[in-house]
Order: C-alpha cells, then structure tokens, then sequence
C-alpha cells in the first residue's frame, strides 16, 4: 500500500512538472528599437495648422541657407522660391530677420535669393544656434516671442534651434516646407520629434509657408 502510494505521488508529480512544457508558446516580445527596426510603421503626419503671428514680436530665422551646403542639395534649393516669398511677407511686415552661416563662411556665401539685408544679424555656429553665440540676446533686445525657424538641415539647425527656442520659453513655428535635410526620411523625422517631444511639442507649430499670414 505505502508502495502504491509512493507511485501515485510520483506521478502526479511528474505530471504537474510536465503541464507547462503542454501550454502554447508565448510569443517573443521585443524589448527594443533593435527587435523591431524592420517592423516599426510610420505614424500619421501630425497636423499642419495656419497661423498668424505678430509681426512685432516674431522673428523669422533663416539657418544656414548658403551656397556650400543648400547650393548643392536638390531637396534645400528646392525650398528657396518658397522662401523667398515668406522672407518677402516678413520684411514688408517689418517683421525680424535674423540668419546664421555655417562655419568658414560668411554673409555673401548665403544664397542670393534669400541673401540677408545689410542691417539683418547673423550668428555663426553648429546645429545649435543657441550655442556659443549671442542670438538669444538678439531676440530678447528685440522683444521677440515666437520665432519662425526655417532653413536646413531639418535634423540639425531646425531641429535644435527649435527645440533651444522652445526652451528658452519662445513660441516656436515650423513651416515644414521650408526645411530641408538630404533625405525625406530626416525631415519627416524632425516634424515628428518638434511635433511630440516633451517641453518641446506644447510651444511648437508646425504649418506651411502659405497658412502664415503676418
């Protein structure tokens, strides 16, 4: 009897030990970017809203339109009759113009179209403009606000521009086709980031050249 039951117990053991191995296989999740960098879909395009601004209090930055580095990209020429045309509506609005040259260049290297006026200021740095250079003094003496941020890279001088700007408390508006980068992937990219990431996406618009109206 106690044989019996020793047998008993032992399989039933064996048993309970074996339940698991007879669950269906749960499948494998991801655990990063890595996993799932094949797979990941594009989200939606955030939304492009118009806007008016006061011309008083607004500032349109024009980064890094020269012929160095937008001469010789089709998707940053590309934007430049656009440009040309919102540089227009700014200055007749007596709106600021503020640009800023990428390094070894200077005023005369920006495009012609977009060239800036002789009393429009420039500040020469990296893919911040913030950084290392007096352009927040610039836009403070001038009581600006907000700040229209237009130029290429989208990825570098866009995008952390617009993210110092935001930053510093300024109101941020990205016309998305006046950026540029070497691929779309980047400027889809750029918007997305401006138009979620936190601090950043609540002091940001993004529009097109045409919904601005001064």
């Amino acid at each position: 009897m106690t044989i019996t039951k020793r047998v008993f117990s032992a399989i039933v053991l064996l048993a309970a030990l074996a339940m698991p191995l007879a669950l269906p296989a749960t499948p494998a999740r991801a655990q990063n970017i890595i996993d799932e960098w094949a797979s990941v879909k594009t989200p939606a395009p955030p939304a492009l809203k118009p806007v008016t601004v006061n011309a008083k209090t607004t500032a349109l930055l024009m980064l890094d339109f020269m012929n160095q580095n937008c001469g010789k990209r089709p998707r940053c020429l590309a934007t430049i009759p656009a440009m040309k045309k919102l540089l227009g509506e700014a200055r007749a609005a007596k709106t600021a113009v503020v640009y800023s040259l990428i390094h070894n260049s200077t005023t005369p290297d920006v495009i012609k179209d977009v060239a800036p006026g002789a009393d429009e200021p420039s500040v020469m740095s990296g893919p911040d403009k913030f950084l290392g250079t007096d352009l927040e003094k610039i836009l403070k003496d001038k009581g600006i606000e907000t700040v229209i941020v237009t130029g290429t890279a989208a990825n570098g001088a866009v995008l952390f521009t617009a993210a110092g700007a935001a930053l510093r408390g300024m109101n941020v508006i990205v016309p998305v086709d006046g950026m540029s980068a070497l691929d779309p992937y980047a400027e889809l990219s750029t918007a997305y980031t401006l138009a979620n990431a936190p601090l950043i996406a609540p002091k940001t618009t993004l529009t097109t050249i045409d919904m601005i109206k001064f």
